[in-house]
């Protein structure tokens, strides 16, 4: 979350989400929900937010997904947990521990934007906040090392393993 302090109230949230197949690029999807401090707006991500995040990776990587993720209430109400079963041919999750930030890749891309474009910026309202995370996340899509740093610094590793053929002959 990035505080405004310029003309206006409000604020940016991001959700992301780290995407590693081994043997091709890092890619980095992400959704921006603004909150402009109007009465009856939405102050931060609803469910069905992350839900559509998902389905928007799965659509863009044209393949099944497992996800990784921490213990945001978002992401353990009833509705996510039957979205989930509903899509187990394409959706695989599995929860990490309680308060382990540090096994969280795109704890990573948050750090990085906060050290990079966000470092030292002034801004005069909400508008050109969202230009400049925008352009803050732009630039680590196009460097996909970067996004591979980040599972690095978590320490897991990628482990594929080819689906096997079953022999239905006698």
């Amino acid at each position: 979350m990035v505080h405004v302090r310029g003309g206006g109230t409000g604020y940016v949230s991001i959700a992301g989400i780290c995407c590693y197949k081994p043997g091709q690029r890092s890619r980095l999807i992400y959704r921006l929900h603004l909150y402009r401090g109007r009465k009856g707006e939405s102050k931060s991500f609803a469910w069905t937010d992350y839900r559509d995040l998902l389905i928007a990776a799965h659509h863009q990587l044209g393949a099944p997904i497992v996800v990784v993720w921490d213990n945001l209430n978002r992401h353990l109400v009833p509705g996510m947990r039957a979205f989930i079963d509903e899509h187990a041919e394409w959706l695989t999750v599995y929860q990490l521990p309680s308060y382990a930030p540090d096994l969280n890749p795109a704890e990573g891309i948050w750090s990085l934007l906060k050290r990079g474009v966000l470092a030292n910026v002034a801004v005069a309202g909400l508008p050109q906040l969202v230009r400049v995370v925008k352009r803050g996340l732009k630039k680590i899509q196009y460097r996909p090392h970067l996004i591979d740093g980040c599972l690095a610094e978590t320490g897991l590793t990628l482990t594929y393993t080819p689906p096997t053929q079953l022999d239905f002959t006698n």
